[in-house]
């Protein structure tokens, strides 16, 4: 089982001693340094190279590059460090600092004692050292503990650098310090469950490397994991159905039913699997959740049963005098349906409220916003995203948060989100307003609910008729599928919104009825075109030139080009090359830097398009972290000697290393999923022959209610007419709706 290293294809090989570290980012090991090679040439190497110090002698694989303002420079790949062998280096070496404890005096003292055996005292024999003066017995086992540390991260360098490169290598060294090696030969596989950015294909190429069975039980409880955790999570699954886990893992694992239902068995009995049973009139099975989604589920459950049990309910005179007071002070009559929301909100602990574009929910807001303020309770208004939290405070004239802010959220060394308020410190609000909570997905929601207290109001507002959030889950249709809590849903479109054919359109493809496109007067326009690179030019040219020369120039900042796909002519892949050029072309003292195959320039609009919870933001004075997936930015400056890029996302500055841009992508165009939660004054929406799965009525109908002031959809109108037509929701395996029926007790 003992592996191979082996240089790299194609990448040259140097070899030498580093002269000075020139920048070290400890988190995530990228370093520049100046390197002398052994041909006596003294050369810049970049790249991830943790964890060395002066003097250290490297071998370096990689390949040259040219940086446009220092030159030709080393990138390097892959690494192999050696310490020093003479007496001469072995000085040089621990005169740099590079072990704690032992400056320039004491390294000159212990060369001069133990000369090239100095290394093997530290290690083997630290008591060795206290014949030197100003060395205790204290300080000499610290330093032995230091030197056996670095030991354990060059043999980790050493092992990992086949299989997941110097980043990741960092990462697990992070997360299993010295014995890192050792665990990954007992059983690659818990590199999935330790180590974030290890999934299962990466584990897996390992162990088959490394010489471990294809069917033992190791691969086959993991691979089951995988399946259930990750991708059933990418399709918004909190669970799987026992035959289709089973199924799936067969068939990915390439081994039999059979091997999978012992591997199933395996986790069960130590519950890294949880099992609910469902009966209901429509089905009787069995469903399998891996541990987290599973707490999830159940803290959901039992915590809004609670909720709405524990909650004070107001006499029905008393909320009939609200109401009243409320219509005569704001000389405004409440339709039928506005009324029965907000008496819902002031009679139950738990109140659901949804509505499309231009039904009056902010109206209901801003009244039980007014009423709770009358009653001495303590509001706090927030939302999933920062646009959605923004757009509520303009809409209220309140202050809103996001829920993770709301939570004071933190982060440990590139771990999962850490939020300070929690069940053990609670929230002192006594009512929460949530928009746009057809976003919150199932961890998200069991995080704000263990942090509410007993007795508080939650208020759930959203739009059941959008897609469903990114995450895993489907909490806000579960809860109204449910039945167990008093829901409102607003359907009379008011005058003053009657008047925008976005709030007509939107609401007549929600009916299965296909917009009306035949208009040019209003805010919601159509221009035919057939094929995709007519399309495609024609978003361009209306984001580059024909919405400026109408509406100046001031307007291209206010456009969001939203796609339904990635891929084709008319996808956001495309379109961001194509706009990108348009719009913020290269010239000459504007920086750049290539990530993969997309150039990223000063001036670009960027989304970040993963939830990152270590980057740090800076807002004046106030610092926080995390930055979210679909959040979006502009890139304020690229700096080749700091090798960061600057973007401003809203009034937040994020400071990103050059290591870590792919977790950021063009923005120009984003596709209809990344937009949720999302409102931009304007929209342009190409339709084309895209993947069925992603010409649905809800995709339509999410983007169209995108747009503030204006949507203009360009292409072909039997694609419109064929979203509208196809109703396919998504299915979602979740086990909420059981859990609640049940009573909100947990599963079995």
């Amino acid at each position: 089982m003992e592996q191979q290293n082996q240089q790299p294809a194609d990448d040259e090989k140097l070899t030498g001693s580093v002269e000075s570290v020139i920048y070290a980012n400890e988190e995530n090991g990228y370093t520049i340094l100046d390197f002398g090679t052994d041909q006596n040439e003294l050369v810049t190497l970049v790249g991830t190279i943790p964890y060395v110090a002066e003097g250290d002698e490297l071998t370096v694989f990689g390949k040259w590059v040219h940086h446009p303002k220092f030159g030709r420079q080393f990138l390097v790949e892959q690494f192999e460090k050696r310490l020093p062998s003479d007496a001469a280096a072995i000085l040089r070496y621990l005169s740099s600092g590079a072990v704690k404890g032992i400056g320039p005096k004491k390294a000159q003292k212990l060369v001069e004692l133990f000369g090239e055996d100095t290394f093997d005292v530290i290690e083997n024999h630290p008591d060795w050292m206290t014949q030197i003066p100003g060395i205790s017995h204290r300080m000499a086992e610290s330093i032995s503990e230091e030197f056996s540390r670095q030991a354990g991260i060059r043999s980790a360098m050493m092992f990992f650098r086949d299989f997941f490169g110097a980043a990741l290598t960092v990462r697990i060294y992070k997360a299993w310090g010295n014995a890192a090696v050792d665990r990954a030969k007992e059983n690659p596989y818990r590199l999935c469950e330790d180590v974030e950015g290890i999934g299962f294909e990466k584990a897996d190429a390992m162990a088959e490397k490394i010489g471990f069975d294809r069917k033992g039980p190791q691969r086959i409880e993991s691979g089951i994991l995988y399946v259930l955790g990750y991708n059933a999570a990418l399709n918004g699954h909190t669970c799987l159905p026992t035959e289709r886990l089973i199924e799936a893992s067969a068939t990915m694992l390439d081994v039999n039913p059979a091997e999978v239902e012992q591997g199933i068995a395996a986790l069960l009995k130590a519950q890294k699997l949880r099992r609910i049973h469902v009966k209901t009139a429509k089905e009787e099975r069995d469903y399998l959740f891996d541990r987290a989604s599973y707490e999830c589920e159940r803290t959901i459950a039992d915590k809004l049963v609670i909720l709405d049990r524990a909650c004070i309910k107001l006499d029905n005179r008393d909320i009939d005098h609200f109401i009243t007071r409320e219509e005569r002070s704001g000389g405004i009559a409440y339709a039928q349906l506005q009324k029965e929301a907000i008496a819902n909100a002031l009679e139950n602990g738990v109140t659901i409220l949804t509505g499309g574009p231009g039904t009056g929910k902010t109206t209901v807001v801003r009244a039980l916003m007014r009423i709770f303020a009358s009653m001495d309770l303590r509001v706090a208004l927030a939302a999933p995203t920062g646009r959605a939290a923004k757009r509520m405070s303009e809409a209220t004239s309140a202050e809103a948060k996001t829920v993770h802010r709301l939570l004071e959220m933190s982060y440990s060394d590139g771990k999962k989100a850490q939020f300070a308020r929690n069940e053990k410190d609670l929230l002192e609000e006594d009512v929460i307003i949530v928009d746009e909570s057809s976003m919150m997905d199932s961890a998200l929601t069991a995080a704000l609910l263990k942090a509410i207290k007993p007795g508080a109001r939650l208020i759930l507002i959203g739009d059941a008729d959008q897609l469903p959030s990114v995450g895993a889950g489907n909490v806000l249709h579960d809860l109204i599928a449910c039945g167990r809590f008093a829901t409102v849903a607003l359907t009379e479109v008011f005058r003053q919104a009657q008047h925008s054919l976005i709030v007509t359109n939107a609401h007549a493809i929600n009916r299965g009825e296909v917009p009306r496109l035949d208009i040019k007067n209003n805010d919601f326009f159509f221009l035919p075109r057939g094929r995709d690179a007519e399309i495609a030019f024609t978003v361009a040219d209306l984001c580059k030139n024909r919405l400026p020369r109408s509406y100046g120039a001031q307007i291209v900042g206010n456009i969001q080009v939203i796609s339904p796909s990635r891929k084709g002519e008319a996808g956001t892949e495309h379109l961001n090359r194509l706009l990108q050029e348009m719009l913020n072309p290269p010239r000459a003292g504007k920086r750049e830097h290539k990530v993969r195959d997309v150039t990223l320039r000063v001036g670009d609009r960027v989304m970040q398009i993963r939830n990152n919870y270590d980057l740090i933001w800076e807002r004046g004075e106030e610092t926080g972290c995390g930055v979210f997936n679909g959040d979006i930015g502009i890139i304020e400056n690229i700096s080749p000697k700091e090798q960061s890029v600057e973007v401003l996302f809203d009034d937040r500055h994020v400071t990103y290393d050059f290591t870590a841009l792919d977790e950021l992508e063009l923005a120009y165009a984003v596709t209809v999923h990344k937009s949720q939660g999302s409102e931009y004054p304007v929209v342009i929406l190409p339709l084309y022959a895209a993947p069925p799965m992603l010409l649905t009525r809800n995709l339509l109908y999410t983007a169209v209610t995108r747009a503030q002031r204006m949507v203009i959809l360009v292409g072909r109108e039997d694609i419109a007419r064929q979203m509208v037509e196809n109703n396919r929701q998504s299915m979602r395996y979740t086990g909420l709706c059981a859990r609640l029926y049940a009573g909100g007790e947990g599963a079995q």
